[in-house]
């Protein structure tokens, strides 16, 4: 009984050590993220805390749209636009954000909600499914 004791603890020190020495692969900067654009786009949104990022309800994101690309004054933009439900309720929050592509690297811009006006946008998907 002592020997089949022995052989557990050893099993489970091998399984504790050999969890312990592997390591987590860290996530690639945006920029190299695997995937296309239109999802590079829904990740970094639902990063930010417009989009309920930093929630204690679940969110459900519906009707997504994205703007863009457009030129505005040298940059290369898009605008995202959704109806977000979970963290209030009765009337859904309506979240906004502005990213700026660098050639292929993604940024969020601040306080320029009005370069998104006028401008087509079409359904965006990608970001209703992956909230």
């Amino acid at each position: 009984m002592r020997s089949g004791g022995r052989v557990w603890g050893a099993a489970w020190l091998a399984a504790g050590l050999g969890a312990c020495t592997t390591a987590t692969p860290t996530p690639p900067p945006l920029s190299a993220s695997p995937g296309t654009l239109r999802e590079r786009i829904a990740a970094l949104a639902l990063r930010q805390v417009e989009f309920g990022s930093v929630s204690l309800l679940p969110v459900r994101l519906e009707h997504s749209r994205l703007a863009g690309p457009f030129e505005d004054g040298g940059r290369r933009l898009y605008c995202i636009k959704s109806r977000m439900f979970g963290r209030t309720f009765g009337k859904p929050e309506r979240p906004k954000l502005v990213l700026r592509d660098d050639n292929g690297a993604l940024s969020v811009l601040r306080d320029e909600d009005e370069v998104c006006e006028g401008h087509r946008s079409e359904p965006f998907p990608e970001l209703d499914t992956a909230a």
